[in-house]
């Protein structure tokens, strides 16, 4: 089977840093390996590949790459190999291919696994997240950031939650609550840097 590939994505990988080619490369590589389906996007500026819906990522800054897995089930099939993908700065900190294979294939059974929802009385209804205790406090004393965060989505909200709550330590709890109230501030959503991009 021919894999199904995305010109965005191409161009995605030739505009990166030139550390980060042969690891996005070779990402790439291996996801249609393992899932001769699967097919390539691009959200939020990123490329994303689908398998029966969000499969897995990829994204380049200026110093590191960063992969990931979209289904929640894949936190307990990762372990500490999460916190190693979200920074990897030359090919021989990725895992080696039979752990990334072994991960593609875990990823993809539980993305075929999946049940839909059964429509409820809510179906259709996206309900506004609540923000944690020191969010909403932070935001009662910022009415800029507060107005910006009231009127996103409840999507956009969720970005914001997620990456607060899910710090290990206080400090960087603590940095990233800075860092949402001054993009919130700016009218900026979580991701602003890589729409457009």
């Amino acid at each position: 089977m021919k894999p199904t590939t995305d010109p965005r994505v191409d161009a995605y990988i030739e505009n990166s840093a030139a550390f980060a080619r042969p690891i996005l490369r070779h990402w790439r590589e291996l996801v249609h390996q393992a899932c001769p389906a699967v097919v390539e996007t691009t959200k939020w500026g990123m490329p994303f590949f689908t398998h029966h819906g969000i499969l897995c990522y990829m994204a380049a800054f200026t110093a590191h790459g960063r992969f990931g897995f979209w289904h929640q089930g894949m936190k307990a099939e990762l372990g500490p190999l999460r916190d190693r993908l979200h920074r990897i700065t030359r090919p021989a900190d990725l895992p080696d291919d039979h752990s990334l294979f072994r991960l593609f294939k875990a990823a993809v059974k539980l993305n075929e696994g999946a049940k839909p929802a059964r429509p409820g009385p809510t179906a259709g209804k996206k309900t506004a997240p609540r923000p944690p205790a020191d969010l909403a406090a932070a935001l009662r004393q910022n009415p800029a950031a507060n107005a910006t965060f009231a009127k996103f989505s409840p999507s956009h909200r969720r970005e914001y939650i997620a990456w607060i709550t899910d710090a290990k330590r206080p400090e960087t709890r603590e940095r990233r609550l800075a860092a949402t109230l001054a993009q919130l501030a700016g009218g900026r959503p979580r991701h602003w840097k890589y729409q457009g991009r």
